[in-house]
Formats: C-alpha cells, sequence, structure tokens
C-alpha cells in the first residue's frame, strides 16, 4: 500500500522592489519572497481534487497586495503579516510559512551627502527570514544572513590534526582565515525590536571573528555562536556555517623571490564544510 507522507506546496521566487516615498527621501526593499502552505491536501495529491487548494498565483498576488498595504520596517514583520494572513484566511490550512531573502540598499554618498533617491547594492550577503504558524500554535521567527565575506590576515593557525598517508596539507600557525558564512537565529518571541537585534548579533559575530586567536574553523565558529547567545537574550539558539574561502600561498622560489605570507591564491572549490547549531542549555 502506498500512502502519502508530509507534503506542503506555495510558491517561490516572488520578486519584490518597494519604493517608500517619504517626501523627497525614498527607501528601497527588495525582497524575493517564497509562501508554503501545509495541511490535509491529500485529495488533491491522491486524486486531482483542487477542492481545498488556493492556487499559488493568488499566493504571489498575495504578496504583492500585502506588500502594498504594508507598514511594516522589517522583513521579520512582513513575513509575519503573510503567515498570519494566510491562517486568518484559509480554514483549511494548518501551517503557513514565509522566506525571505533581502538584497540590501543604501543611498549613494553624493557632493558629500546621502542622495535622497539614489542607491547603490551592498552585497553580496543578504538579510534572511523565515517564519512559520501552525494553526493553534505561536509564530516563530527566525532570522539570519548568507553570503557574508569576512576574512583575517592573521591570528588563525590549524595543526595538530590526523594525518596518515595520504595527508599533503601541511600545519601553520599563520594563515589567511577567510569564508563566506551564513548565520540562521531564532527569536524567542515573534516582536521584538529586530532592527536593533540583528544589528547586535551581527557585530557580536564579526567582533569574535576579529579578535579571536583560531586554532580551527570550528573553534572559532563555537566562539561567534557563544558570544552571539550571550550578548542577545532575546533569541534561543543560532546555527553557522563558515565554509572555508581557502588562499593559497603562491611558490615564488622559480623567480628568485620569497614569499612570506604575501601573495596568494584565492580558490572557492574544492573547500571545507563547517556548521554548528548552538543552544542554550538549561
Amino acid at each position: 500500500m502506498i500512502t502519502l507522507g508530509e507534503n506542503q506546496y506555495g510558491k517561490s521566487r516572488v520578486r519584490v522592489m518597494k519604493v517608500e516615498r517619504c517626501g523627497d527621501c525614498h527607501k528601497v526593499f527588495e525582497w524575493n519572497v517564497e509562501v508554503w502552505l501545509k495541511g490535509d491536501f491529500a485529495h488533491c495529491f491522491e486524486d486531482g481534487d483542487n477542492s481545498r487548494i488556493l492556487p499559488t498565483d493568488t499566493m504571489k498576488n498575495t504578496v504583492y497586495s500585502l506588500a502594498r498595504a504594508s507598514k511594516a520596517a522589517t522583513i521579520e514583520e512582513f513575513a509575519t503579516e503573510l503567515v498570519t494572513y494566510f491562517i486568518s484566511s484559509q480554514p483549511q490550512v494548518d501551517e503557513a510559512g514565509v522566506s525571505i531573502r533581502a538584497t540590501l540598499w543604501r543611498h549613494i554618498e553624493a557632493g558629500g551627502q546621502q542622495h535622497p533617491t539614489a542607491f547603490v547594492q551592498t552585497g553580496p550577503a543578504i538579510d534572511t527570514v523565515t517564519v512559520t504558524y501552525p494553526r493553534g500554535d505561536a509564530v516563530s521567527v527566525t532570522s539570519g544572513f548568507a553570503g557574508l565575506a569576512i576574512l583575517k590576515t592573521s591570528k588563525s593557525a590549524f595543526a595538530g590534526y590526523i594525518k596518515d598517508r595520504l595527508t599533503t596539507l601541511r600545519e601553520t600557525h599563520d594563515r589567511l582565515l577567510g569564508t563566506l558564512a551564513t548565520a540562521d537565529w531564532t527569536y524567542t518571541a515573534p516582536e521584538l525590536d529586530f532592527t536593533s537585534a540583528r544589528v547586535r548579533i551581527t557585530d557580536t559575530l564579526l567582533d569574535t571573528f576579529a579578535r579571536h586567536d583560531s586554532l580551527s574553523v570550528q573553534q572559532t565558529l563555537f566562539a561567534m555562536g557563544k558570544a552571539a547567545l550571550e550578548a542577545v537574550p532575546e533569541i534561543s539558539e543560532i546555527r553557522l556555517e563558515m565554509p572555508n574561502k581557502h588562499c593559497n600561498l603562491v611558490d615564488l622560489s622559480a623567480f628568485g623571490q620569497d614569499n612570506p605570507n604575501h601573495i596568494f591564491v584565492p580558490t572557492d572549490e574544492p573547500h571545507g564544510s563547517i556548521e554548528a547549531n548552538l543552544r542554550r542549555g538549561d
């Protein structure tokens, strides 16, 4: 007997560019939105009965319509508005979820001051949020960032690891440590000052990365996550991904030159993949 397992459906990659025209000074928001719904949709999957299905095209239109009416100042607030709307308007839905990836823009400095209507993208890093709302339960908000390029040129070592006949990596006590970091943290309540919390968490992560005397990426990742949890009581856990962005030392001896950690080749592939979750203990 074949049975249907866990399932959901929704709309992905709903692209939104919103302009807030506050007098002569404008703000821009660029969002990539994903919506999904969970519920008793077995008859649709098994029999083609669509009577309990909200079209994904309607989900797309809902994103645009709510974006026009919304006064949300953060992606966390807008995602919460969306899941609340779907739960309140669709009684057949057991859980609504929304993820948003926000491309960041800031005002261009022109003539010695911020230009009110011209912007430059601040990527490649993006802000992220995932909000879920199970019917009859609390809203859950998980925020973060992705693709944050960070690099340190000192206080980084890697030694004392297992060596076998296939090991070619040399121990080092002075290397470049670079990564494209991803972080996600879960808030303890669905209504907070998300802007302030995001700034405090990000600043703590970067401060710890810069100051930490690293014996491995793993050790530095743990130190960063621990510091964020200690600094921001509004979050209950944090997940970090820190893939190595290797910088390989170039051998210049064939040219009669030394290279005391000055010239490197940055490489993206293959790379080490390090990630971990940190949670508050009892």
